[in-house]
């Protein structure tokens, strides 16, 4: 359900977009992620920094591309977002001393030291790459190839990163003792 609740508004924008056009979608991905928000803080009671960040800058590139009809700044939308999420976790590592991954996922996984160090670069660098792909995919291909890619491409390197990710962490996990499984 939570996956569901995250790909909301990148599935009506696409859909959106198919069948009505770029400031449709645009529209659509606004409204989305204000009920996303909307739904969580309802449900939860508490809503992410980042969730917030993401509909801060929907809100103003999706703002500024229908206010300007140029469909250039919602093309900018995901590269300032994977470049944001980036410089938040160097800037906390590097700035702050602290690791927002350790902070965020420490709880339900232990890894070493090292590790945590290894998987916030590692993070870091892929939004930075991510970001980088985004807009020369924006700026090399029509529209349409665009939000496909930002639908599937993007979804589809994040899924083998996050397993290649899994794939390094569970070089660190303990197997607990048979009678305490």
């Amino acid at each position: 359900m939570k996956l569901l609740l995250d790909f909301f508004p990148i599935i009506l924008f696409f859909v959106t977009f198919k069948a009505w056009g770029i400031m449709a979608a645009t529209a659509v991905a606004i409204a989305a992620t204000l009920a996303q928000i909307g739904y969580l803080r309802y449900k939860k009671g508490f809503v992410e920094p980042m969730q917030w960040v993401s509909l801060g800058v929907i809100v103003v590139f999706g703002g500024a591309t229908l206010l300007t009809q140029d469909e250039t700044f919602i093309k900018w939308k995901p590269t300032v977002l994977y470049w944001l999420m980036g410089s938040a976790l160097w800037g906390g590592y590097y700035v702050f001393k602290r690791n927002f991954l350790k902070q965020l996922m420490g709880a339900q996984v232990e890894l070493p030291e090292h590790a945590w160090g290894v998987l916030l670069h590692s993070w870091a660098c892929f939004f930075a790459v991510m970001g980088c792909l985004n807009i020369w995919v924006a700026n090399h291909f029509d529209t349409d190839t665009w939000v496909s890619f930002k639908l599937f491409g993007g979804l589809g390197l994040m899924l083998v990163f996050v397993v290649l990710q899994g794939i390094y962490m569970s070089r660190f996990v303990k197997e607990q003792p048979e009678d305490q499984v």
